[in-house]
């Protein structure tokens, strides 16, 4: 059975592409594609970029997200191409229905303009978010850096996680951090990286965060800080001076050690507790 977004701890090095982290653990054959938008003409754009690659093949269209669960079902996918506003069933909805059911990796596509459908995605479990005015190879590179195992922020989207994280680190219930925290079924005894959470406060969770982020080593804080500002394994290798093998070991330890699914947790976490800002 396809192992969902999160069951892999760790994080293989990415290749020379930023962005595109290829370790050969993906599916033996092409990669098969499930197209999720209620607009036929972006449904055959994205079909026509990714059919002439070799290594992708687009197996099938839904114009809903009830449809699409139903068709992630049948064809059991390796990545499906999520848009946000459809009719029927919202995109949110139904990523949360397909990564519950591992069914499919799931990149939710986005835009600048909806971050509370950014932060509802990130809980929801998709792997990766795509701005629809993406470059062709960019999003053949996010298909395969997701179907490899591998979760993904483009810069752009990365940046306004950051932003509304720090802003909104203590907002009101409705905000972007308490659609993050709490979609649709609330689960307050959760905090976003999936550790139990504390009554109390922002003082608690901070003192949870400290405590987490006291399980690191000085190296491995490192590393996640430059996790947060959006660094592959390849720049963060040419960042410390070490080798990507090394790196690769140190984001896997971070991610087990924090008990979170992947490098999208990792960048929430760290803005949550404070390790990185937007200005660094």
């Amino acid at each position: 059975m396809r192992a969902g977004p999160g069951s892999g701890d760790a994080v293989p090095a990415e290749g020379g592409r930023e962005g595109a982290a290829v370790d050969g653990a993906g599916p033996a054959g092409p990669l098969k594609v499930l197209l999720v938008d209620d607009q036929r003409l972006i449904r055959s754009g994205f079909a026509l970029m990714l059919s002439v690659e070799d290594d992708i093949e687009v197996v099938g269209e839904a114009s809903d997200g009830l449809e699409a669960v139903e068709r992630a079902r049948v064809l059991r996918p390796d990545v499906v191409l999520m848009d946000v506003q459809m009719p029927v069933l919202n995109g949110i909805e139904a990523t949360r229905q397909i990564v519950v059911a591992d069914l499919a990796k799931v990149i939710i596509l986005t835009t600048f303009d909806r971050d509370d459908y950014l932060f509802a995605g990130l809980q929801a479990g998709a792997s990766g978010f795509l701005l629809k005015n993406c470059e062709p190879e960019q999003l053949v590179d996010a298909v395969r850096a997701v179907g490899h195992g591998h979760a993904l922020l483009a810069p752009e989207v990365t940046r306004r996680v950051i932003a509304a994280m720090v802003s909104a680190h203590d907002a009101s219930p409705g905000s972007p951090r308490a659609a993050l925290e709490h979609p649709g079924e609330h689960t307050p005894e959760r905090s976003v990286a999936g550790a139990p959470r504390r009554p109390g406060g922002s003082a608690a969770r901070a003192e949870a965060h400290e405590e987490a982020l006291a399980r690191l080593t000085e190296r491995e804080r490192e590393v996640l800080d430059l996790i947060a500002r959006g660094l592959s394994n390849a720049e963060i290798a040419r960042e410390l001076f070490l080798g990507e093998a090394t790196i690769k070991t140190h984001v896997s330890n971070c991610l087990a050690k924090l008990h979170l699914r992947d490098r999208v947790q990792a960048v929430v976490f760290a803005y949550e507790a404070r390790l990185a800002h937007p200005a660094d």
